[in-house]
């Protein structure tokens, strides 16, 4: 980011909390983030704890920044885009990370030539270990684009897609994918307490496993299949496992929960009426 250029925060939130605090860390002085938020608390909690500005209102803050940076839920976008639509001839660049809500629906409000970046981050990007998937539209400009993959690599690796239709199964995936592996990690240690493991031995002994496991998948470049296999031994006790897990159709429970994520991910990019 150039020293000048400022970046604010159209609510203050969980998600807007740890870009803001990847930001920070990365460098960016708070005295050039400012955010808005209904709730004044969260808007406290984060000008205490990053030394951002607070705006008055998310037309003061859409006039004062060079991103503007949608982090409302979906439920609640178009009303904020009603109320920041009249100030369209003089928009920022805006990056959305509103899951389910298009470009197109964004560029209704603000109008055919808004420089629109659609995100999916999720939500280990709390500790800065998140993953993204982004789209940039038409009109966004390639240092544009570049400051965009800035702000959400501050979270965590960022992925671009050429298809925005994409990032409705980004969002079934990484960005809901959070809550599948933690009851994953939870039936584990359920597992090992069944079988006599305290509680607290049995939940580190399964995140721990998860960990590591995705560690050898992104850090060897092997195929998850072939990772599996050096585990399973012939007649062993891994066999055994997932001869279970495929009785209970576990595979497909996990790709029919991705598909059904991405559906309910286009059914909140509709509009609303």
């Amino acid at each position: 980011m150039r020293k000048q250029q400022t970046v604010g925060f159209v609510g203050a939130g969980n998600m807007a909390g740890a870009m803001i605090r990847g930001l920070v860390k990365s460098g960016v002085p708070g005295s050039r983030v400012l955010s808005f938020d209904v709730d004044r608390n969260k808007l406290q909690t984060l000008q205490k704890a990053y030394r951002i500005r607070a705006a008055k209102s998310n037309g003061e803050l859409f006039r004062s920044c060079d991103v503007a940076v949608l982090a409302v839920k979906p439920q609640v976008m178009e009303p904020v885009l009603r109320e920041i639509g009249p100030l369209a001839k003089k928009s920022p660049l805006v990056l959305s990370i509103a899951a389910g809500i298009p470009i197109s629906l964004i560029a209704g409000y603000l109008g055919p030539d808004a420089r629109i970046v659609r995100a999916m981050p999720n939500t280990p990007a709390l500790i800065g270990k998140g993953v993204s998937g982004f789209y940039a539209g038409p009109k966004v400009r390639p240092a544009e684009k570049a400051l965009a993959r800035e702000i959400l690599s501050a979270l965590g690796p960022a992925l671009e897609f050429a298809n925005e239709s994409l990032l409705d199964a980004v969002t079934g995936l990484s960005g809901s994918g959070p809550a599948y592996v933690y009851l994953v990690i939870e039936a584990l240690a359920d597992g090992g307490v069944k079988m006599g493991l305290t509680r607290e031995a049995a939940l580190t002994l399964a995140a721990r496993t998860v960990a590591g496991a995705a560690a050898m998948v992104l850090e060897t470049g092997e195929h998850p299949a072939k990772l599996k296999d050096m585990v399973t031994s012939p007649g062993g006790t891994t066999i055994a496992g997932l001869a279970v897990l495929e009785r209970a159709r576990v595979r497909s429970a996990l790709i029919e929960a991705v598909e059904k994520a991405t559906l309910r991910a286009q059914e909140l990019g509709k509009p609303r009426g």
